[in-house]
């Protein structure tokens, strides 16, 4: 069957009928999300060592606090490449979202009760999984959140603190180094929950690994 006059859904569509693997994850994206993942757990360990360090002393205060510095450079840097990623091909769509309001709440709502309810009575999910639109509503809009708004926030905080005299003027402006060093904190706390769920919602696969392999292979099976 010919496809070059299909829209990219269209497409999606017919590969997934032709074969039961799809092939949702490009290398960029697989070496991007482990880069990220092992960066935010370095930052999690180091940040906690700093915030701690009367009482955790597996680094040195001063070690901990380079580490950290270098490695949020490093994940920093790797998220902007992660946006040029998305920005600069057709994966972008990934990411659009549903600009129809009462489509994107039935959608979102059927999701909720998939997750609340008929994931644990054998249901599908009621989102298709495509090359092109891989992520349901609630994924959608999640992640839209983090990567453009939470995110950048914690670097823009963590920037700050990392030169308290270079930027001591946006953080009078700001509140104050306290106002700063909270913020940092909360959503400190906030990604630590969201890796955990994170873990959570990536054992729901056809097997507990699956969704895991997915992000080794690029591939993700029919359920």
């Amino acid at each position: 069957m010919p496809t070059d006059h299909l829209t990219e859904k269209e497409t999606d569509a017919w590969i997934k009928e032709t074969d039961p693997r799809l092939y949702i994850n490009p290398l960029p994206v697989r070496i991007w999300h482990w880069l990220h993942a092992m960066g935010f757990v370095a930052l999690i360990l180091t940040g906690i060592q700093i915030r701690y360090s009367d009482i955790i002393n597996v680094l040195s205060f001063e070690t901990a606090v380079r580490t950290h510095n270098w490695v949020a450079w490093t994940v920093i840097a790797n998220y902007f490449v992660w946006l040029g990623f998305y920005l600069f091909s057709d994966k972008i769509t990934n990411y659009h979202p549903e600009l129809n309001p009462k489509k994107f709440f039935e959608k979102a709502f059927a999701q909720m009760q998939y997750y609340s309810w008929g994931i644990f009575h054998g249901e599908r999910s009621p989102h298709k999984v495509l090359p092109h639109d891989k992520f349901n509503p609630m994924q959608s809009i999640s992640y839209q959140i983090i990567m453009l708004l939470i995110v950048p926030m914690q670097f823009f905080t963590g920037i700050m603190m990392w030169d308290v005299k270079r930027f001591e003027s946006w953080i009078n402006f700001l509140g104050g180094i306290k106002v700063i060093d909270t913020v940092h904190v909360l959503i400190f706390i906030f990604f630590v929950s969201f890796i955990m769920i994170h873990a959570y919602l990536g054992s729901l696969g056809a097997t507990p690994s699956a969704h895991f392999k997915e992000m080794f292979t690029g591939y993700e099976e029919e359920h």
